[in-house]
């Protein structure tokens, strides 16, 4: 039976992209409505097309210098032949899976506005079914590539398991630097935009978001879909497939052979079916609420882990039936991954006293919001991490941790993998988030009537906390996946030269990396974080000149200069994504080359612990001083256009580079570091495994 497993694993992959390929054209079927809303929804399209082309191009030139790298050093037989292709085909699926999600999201805006005219159950479902095409092609393409490599190389090159899985963890790299330059890229561009059109037109010309007048608001709305679901999904292809191989390794190293390989692709296939099943409770009522609405797609998201926790429970005893505890870690991830959500949600949703109690901060002023947004984040990060450490515990423990080290670190695996079997619908629903927005602004900018509007910003306000939520889960699943890859990392070393590895916290090496992995994420989010603010300047700039210069803008005689501002975005995040991109990839070079092995794995541990509380942090500032803002909208604490909304819009604009810029892109970073050490391990050892110790 265990010879057919890998192709039953690569027929859910193909279930995965056939259900998507039908919601992709189910969805593209639906009236667009109103020439209006279709010419508005084919600018966006357009702009978010033109960036993500000029972005391939960019990144075509970093993957050759780097295949050119790898084939020297497989040449060299530092690393396995395959290696530079794998780096491709797995930089190609990243990519791919965030443009397709992108595609169906941009043609997915109008038609989610035109079924808000028709009722909110119509836009919810049309938005999600949208997400779902999202969801279902990052699992399927993550899922394929893992299954055909593995069929690859153990049935047609037979290479032995320890091999298979130690060439099969070095693939991760392409997934993982195309990630970066998406989310990144992705971001600098979406909150350049987002910036300068709320400056500019909320605070300055006291115009509404999304207004036509706004010569920013098109590339507002492009930078949705390039930042927050192209970016998003290439960002958990790379999270979904590093859990998936580096569970696979420690199986090896835990002597669970060929069946503890197997069964965290198992887990996956199960829950891209779970995923299917689950998106079909997805519903809601005429005049729900934010409450209701979220009750609505928290369906989806819990039955989904149910049935999978269900089936994985069944699976672990058909596979490992010896290894009974087990289901205790793929449960624990799960469940933390739920938990995770839950929690995300109770601190940026204006449902609950958290954002509500932040946008009363407005009241004294800009400064007292600010303050009080980056207490709220602080405070956050408590919660999550305590269910992180519970998760890790339970999984150790009851993969037999306390009998066997390396079967508890399987365990861990194991929990990360739980945590984003699910990950189908999970991802629809943080990408239901930018189709949602855009149906507002399309809605907003053809002048539909207002009951629409009431219900197209409903659907609004939900994506701002479906996409916290959803950053939420990458974080978490972000910091269980490259807790897997440092021990996979640490477990490549000793099968090179087992006596290089010295972890102890006295050893002076391990005491600097963890120091410098500890900064990394703070100089990687300065990074991104002042390429916001640089290319938002420029958006700025643009759009006072186009107020002052073209003659009856602002009274609605004449029309904005949109393709301009688009292009200002595309050509300044394309420049700046370059730095902080490097800065992933060379550090663990140079700390390797310099520090050695052990300071490796204190960097890899540093930017873990740090970077794990300052992408939640920053996350979940942002996500509720975007809703706090949206809350005094809605007639709360002064209302639209009163003294405390335009303190809620500055305090939103502060907050936008922190949860769509900064705090997603750190989470890739701590996975990119563990996975060019991997990479470059035999480098390294090669050179000198200690450095100047």
């Amino acid at each position: 039976m265990t010879e057919y497993t890998p192709f039953l694993v690569m027929a859910a992959a193909l279930i995965a992209l056939g259900f998507a390929a039908y919601k992709y054209f189910s969805v593209k079927r639906l009236p667009e409505g109103t020439e209006e809303m279709a010419a508005i929804s084919a600018k966006i399209r357009k702009g978010a097309m033109a960036y993500l082309k000029r972005q391939y191009k960019t990144v075509a030139i970093f993957f050759a210098v780097i295949i050119v790298l790898l084939t020297v050093l497989a040449v060299a037989g530092t690393i396995t032949p395959f290696v530079p292709v794998a780096f491709l085909t797995g930089g190609v699926f990243s990519g791919l899976s965030g443009f397709i999600g992108m595609k169906i999201s941009t043609y997915a805006n109008s038609r989610t506005a035109q079924g808000a005219r028709e009722g909110l159950n119509r836009g919810l479902k049309i938005a999600f079914s949208s997400g779902m095409v999202t969801g279902l092609t990052v699992v399927g393409l993550g899922l394929f590539d893992i299954s055909f490599w593995f069929i690859l190389l153990k049935f047609g090159f037979k290479l032995p398991i320890e091999d298979l899985t130690s060439t099969m963890l070095t693939f991760g790299m392409g997934a993982s630097s195309m990630a970066l330059f998406a989310r990144v890229g992705g971001g600098i561009f979406t909150k350049a935009a987002d910036v300068g059109a709320d400056l500019v037109g909320k605070v300055e010309a006291g115009i509404p978001e999304d207004d036509p007048r706004n010569p920013a608001c098109i590339a507002d709305n492009v930078g949705d879909n390039v930042g927050d679901v192209a970016g998003m999904g290439a960002d958990l292809y790379e999270s979904y497939v590093g859990s998936i191989i580096s569970s696979g390794a420690l199986a090896v190293a835990a002597g669970y052979g060929l069946k503890g390989v197997l069964l965290p692709m198992c887990i996956a296939a199960i829950g891209i079916i779970a995923s299917i099943i689950s998106c079909f409770f997805v519903s809601t009522k005429e005049g729900a609420g934010q409450k209701q609405l979220l009750s609505s797609l928290r369906k989806g998201t819990y039955s989904a882990a149910l049935i999978s926790a269900l089936a994985s429970v069944a699976l672990i005893f058909a596979i490992t039936p010896d290894h009974l505890g087990l289901i205790g870690a793929v449960v624990s991830g799960l469940l933390a991954g739920v938990l995770i959500g839950y929690f995300t949600e109770y601190y940026t949703s204006d449902s609950y006293k958290p954002t509500q109690k932040l946008s009363k901060s407005s009241e004294t002023g800009t400064a007292t919001i600010i303050i009080d947004g980056i207490a709220l984040g602080m405070n956050s990060t408590a919660i999550p991490v305590i269910i992180v450490g519970v998760s890790i515990l339970v999984s150790y423990f009851c993969a037999g941790g306390i009998a066997s080290f390396e079967s508890g670190l399987y365990g861990v695996g194991l929990s990360a993998v739980g945590m984003l079997s699910t990950l189908g619908i999970t991802l629809a629903t943080d990408a239901y988030g930018p189709i949602a927005d855009n149906a507002g602004g399309i809605a907003q900018m053809s002048g539909l009537p207002e009951e629409v509007r009431e219900r197209t910003d409903a659907l609004d306000s939900l994506g701002n906390t479906t996409a916290a939520t959803g950053k939420g889960f990458a974080i978490g699943s972000a910091a269980l996946t490259a807790l897997a890859l440092i021990v996979s990392y640490t477990d490549e070393i000793t099968n090179i030269n087992p006596e290089l590895l010295d972890l102890s916290i006295t050893n002076p090496a391990v005491l600097i990396g963890l120091f410098i992995g500890a900064m990394l994420p703070f100089l990687f989010s300065a990074l991104t974080m002042q390429a916001v603010g640089r290319a938002a300047q420029k958006v700025v700039v643009e759009v006072r000149r186009q107020f002052r210069e073209i003659t009856g803008l602002l009274d609605g005689k004449a029309e904005a200069d949109y393709a301009t501002c688009v292009d200002i975005c595309t050509k300044s995040s394309l420049k700046e994504m370059i730095a902080p991109a490097a800065l992933g990839v060379v550090s663990p070079i140079v700390v390797g080359l310099v520090l050695g092995c052990n300071g490796v794995v204190g960097m890899l541990a540093g930017a873990l612990v740090s970077g794990f509380a300052l992408a939640i942090m920053m996350s979940n500032s942002g996500g509720a001083w975007d809703n706090a803002k949206k809350y005094i909208e809605a007639g709360h604490s002064g209302g639209k256009g009163s003294e405390d909304h335009k303190a809620a819009v500055v305090g939103d604009t502060v907050g936008d580079p922190f949860k769509d810029t900064a705090g997603p892109s750190v989470n890739i970073l701590i996975k990119l570091l563990s996975m060019v050490s991997i990479v470059f391990a035999g480098l390294i050892v090669a050179i000198g495994g200690l450095g100047i110790f």
